[in-house]
């Protein structure tokens, strides 16, 4: 836990890194232009591609690409096409040239990023304005400065790849099980914020993940939920002292001894009569502890990793 803590830290630390290197370029590259519609941050971009790690490489490449291909096409609209048209009708033909069959393939699935790029600076490159000016040096300079700053996103994340992704399970699946932890013994979660974090982080595993590690997360976002209810019954029956026990042991990584806890509780729930007026409620809460502990038994290694000491 503590290698896998460093390396969480480094990883925290990459991003910033590689943002203040992209700035520098980013503030190279804007004394070449002059043009303030012509300038595109590409730490913006960086933040942006970050998360989709093994994709983020490829997909800033294509962009990068689209990036050059698009600065060539606004080359062609500013200094071939539009200087032949002199009313609006014209310039809107003109520029629709261009953006028109872009449309059409940016809608398509296939080298989304490309298209994109090709998009993303035609206007601020192109700067159009009711008298339009063609400095080719200026557009140049603009170009030039567009084309470094995506060029040095993609080349960013070849020198630092992301995570693997056997790293990034393992991580998250220690994060959900110290959140769950924590759930254990701070009465004060909400369902929606516990499932809204634990979906978030099942939709962040990497598609490399092995189905145990799915089911692991999804039980103990299960679990997590099951916890919380049973709390407010807990409330109105009375066992909240009993209860508590059952998660400190599961808080500490002992999964047989929270299941003992939970048996107990569970044979004291049943002994009610079913005459009592709490009786349905009590079949609610003995559902809940049997699925917490078919869960804890199901996957004990996992809810037993990592036990504080």
């Amino acid at each position: 836990m503590r290698s896998m803590r460093s390396r969480c830290a480094l990883e925290r630390l990459i991003p910033p890194t590689l943002v203040g290197v992209q700035g520098s370029t980013w503030r190279i590259g804007s004394l070449l232009s002059s043009t303030p519609g012509a300038r595109s941050r590409p730490s913006a971009r960086l933040r942006l591609l970050a998360p989709r790690a093994d994709q983020a490489y490829a997909l800033a490449f294509g962009f990068s690409v689209g990036v050059v291909f698009g600065s060539v096409g606004a080359a062609i609209i500013a200094f071939a096409v539009l200087p032949n048209f002199v009313t609006f009708a014209g310039f809107a033909i003109g520029i629709g040239l261009y953006l028109i069959p872009l449309g059409a393939l940016v809608a398509q699935p296939w080298q989304v990023a490309v298209w994109t790029g090709m998009t993303y600076n035609f206007v601020p490159l192109l700067a159009p304005a009711n008298q339009m000016t063609y400095d080719t040096v200026q557009f140049y300079n603009s170009a030039l400065a567009i084309i470094a700053g995506s060029t040095t996103g993609a080349l960013s994340f070849r020198l630092l790849p992301p995570l693997s992704p056997a790293f990034r399970t393992r991580r998250l699946l220690a994060l959900t099980l110290r959140a769950l932890r924590q759930l254990a013994t701070n009465p004060r979660w909400l369902r929606a914020d516990w499932e809204g974090r634990m979906h978030s982080r099942i939709a962040a595993l990497p598609d490399a993940a092995d189905p145990l590690q799915r089911a692991q997360i999804v039980t103990a976002l299960s679990v997590g939920s099951e916890i919380i209810n049973l709390r407010r019954i807990a409330a109105q029956l009375g066992f909240g002292p009993e209860l508590d026990a059952a998660l400190a042991a599961l808080a500490q990584g002992d999964s047989a001894a929270a299941n003992a806890r939970l048996a107990a509780l569970d044979r004291r729930l049943g002994s009610l009569p079913d005459s009592d007026p709490q009786a349905r409620l009590a079949l609610r809460a003995r559902a809940l502890i049997l699925g917490i502990g078919d869960a804890l038994e199901q996957h004990r290694a996992y809810f037993d990793a990592g036990a504080p000491a």
